[in-house]
């Protein structure tokens, strides 16, 4: 690394206020925990992490925590009516309750944010058990979504205190998941540029691209996009709205089923795209699918990857290249019965964009599945 470089990095981390670790996991509300994590564990290779419960001494809900390698997931369930976990889920049905992000001093967190205009969502609380300690507190984010601060530099425990170790007898083999990616919000009209203001503002976050209605739109529909980044990169949180166009576009029907704004699809990180989804199709997970034509054209479009094209065509993975390198991805259906939250799979070699170049094939096939539904 050049001596201008690092200079570049001592001052960004200097200026960042709100310096974020990463993803430290993402929670879902859900209908049935229980069955959510045995899903997410067939189909997605995670393993069993930890449980909290009524038998843990939480007597309004039961979580059950779930790893692959950096990649934490924490499905939710409310054991009793008059529950907000319950009116969430019968508002938005299965979805994204919390983006959890790890610092190291999450009562600043709070205080830096919230000093900035964020609605607090949770005061800062020390959790302890045998051990150790753990901080958290939170604010909120578009719609329902609320992001938590997870200070765990001083816990040693399996996940955090409230929960057990979770020791299942089934843990599947891992699919090569390895991190969240980026998490993409949907909001509501002309809602992009004040969210894209609240992360410049209250998160210090910055605007590292643009996607304008020129950039993504078919025949059909059409949506803008910004995405936000912290200081050093680790947390990328893209922001979408819709567009005008002939028909609905994806956004506008994701705000109709999940009945307002929240988390669109979690991207998750892997080494090695062609065994993952490979493994991932053999246990059951669908993914949507581009005309074989997409590929006729791609080493023109793309130039040289190391990969075979057939396996790639085959499962239906999409290439993109930028100034940095290129990057392979695809996109599961949506795994809910609402067709809201879905996921994408990445690889990156040197690619830092989103994949600009495929939007027009990707919404075209997402538009295929929208008009199935009778929703065009």
């Amino acid at each position: 690394m050049d001596t201008a470089t690092i200079q570049r990095a001592a001052i960004n981390a200097t200026q960042d206020f709100l310096p974020l670790q990463g993803t430290d996991y993402v929670e879902f509300y859900v209908g049935n925990a229980k069955q959510a994590a045995h899903f997410y564990k067939t189909a997605f290779g995670f393993q069993s992490l930890a449980y909290a419960g009524p038998e843990t001494g939480v007597k309004d809900r039961a979580s059950y925590a779930v790893r692959q390698n950096k990649l934490t997931f924490v499905f939710t369930t409310p054991l009793r009516s008059q529950n907000t976990i319950a009116d969430h889920i019968y508002k938005h049905g299965d979805g994204v309750k919390v983006l959890a992000l790890k610092v190291d001093d999450a009562s600043d967190a709070w205080h830096q944010t919230t000093t900035r205009g964020a609605k607090s969502y949770l005061e800062p609380v020390t959790l302890t058990d045998s051990e150790g300690e753990l901080v958290m507190s939170g604010i909120h984010t578009y719609g329902d979504t609320v992001h938590l601060f997870i200070e765990r530099k001083n816990y040693n425990g399996a996940f955090m205190p409230g929960y057990r170790k979770w020791e299942s007898l089934y843990n599947p083999p891992e699919t090569g998941l390895l991190y969240v990616d980026h998490c993409v919000g949907n909001v509501g009209w002309n809602q992009m540029n004040p969210w894209v203001s609240f992360y410049e503002n209250v998160m210090g976050f910055r605007n590292i691209l643009s996607f304008d209605d020129n950039d993504i739109s078919t025949e059909y529909s059409a949506l803008m996009s910004k995405v936000m980044s912290n200081g050093n990169g680790f947390v990328k949180f893209p922001i979408n709205e819709p567009a005008e166009g002939k028909k609905k576009s994806q956004v506008e029907e994701y705000l109709d089923y999940y009945d307002g704004e929240g988390c669109q699809h979690v991207a998750l990180a892997t080494n090695d795209i062609v065994k993952t989804v490979t493994d991932l199709q053999r246990r059951g997970v669908e993914f949507l699918k581009v005309p074989t034509s997409y590929y006729d054209e791609l080493t023109d479009r793309v130039g040289h990857i190391d990969e075979d094209l057939n396996p790639l065509k085959e499962l239906g993975i999409l290439v993109d290249r930028d100034e940095e390198g290129y990057l392979l991805q695809i996109f599961t259906k949506p795994v809910e019965d609402r067709p809201t939250l879905f996921f994408e799979i990445i690889q990156r070699k040197g690619a830092k964009s989103f994949g600009k170049g495929n939007f027009k094939a990707l919404f075209e096939a997402i538009e295929r599945e929208q008009d199935l539904r009778g929703n065009l």
